[in-house]
C-alpha cells in the first residue's frame, strides 16, 4: 500500500480517475477503437465511429440515418463482439448518434 505522499504512477492515476468518471480501462477502449473495423466490418466502420464509452454505454457516431438504423437492429450484435476484443463485460449498451452535418455557405 502507498502511502498518500508517495508517487503513484502515471498509468494508475488515470486508470482511478478514469473509474470514477465510468471511463473503461485504457486498454479496453484502445483495444474497442483499434479493432473497431474487426467489430463491425470494415463496410459499417468507414460510417461509424466510437465517439465515447461511459458506465457501460458506447457511443457510436454515424454519417447519416441508415447506419444507425442498421447499427441499432445489430446492436447485441456489435455488444458482444466488443466485450470479446476487451476481454470482459466491458459495454453493456450502445447508443447510436447521427453526426450533424456541416453546412456551408
Amino acid at each position: 500500500m502507498n502511502r498518500r505522499d508517495e508517487p503513484v504512477p502515471l498509468r494508475d492515476a488515470v486508470a482511478k480517475v478514469g473509474a470514477e468518471l465510468g471511463v473503461p480501462a485504457p486498454d479496453a477502449l484502445s483495444t474497442l477503437t483499434a479493432r473497431w473495423p474487426d467489430i463491425v466490418g470494415p463496410v459499417i466502420a468507414a460510417h461509424a465511429s466510437v465517439r465515447s464509452v461511459r458506465d457501460g454505454e458506447c457511443t457510436i457516431e454515424v454519417d447519416g440515418p441508415g447506419w444507425a438504423t442498421q447499427l441499432r437492429y445489430a446492436a447485441n450484435e456489435v455488444l458482444e463482439r466488443a466485450n470479446e476484443y476487451c476481454g470482459g463485460a466491458v459495454l453493456t449498451s450502445v447508443r447510436v448518434v447521427v453526426a450533424k452535418s456541416r453546412r456551408t455557405r
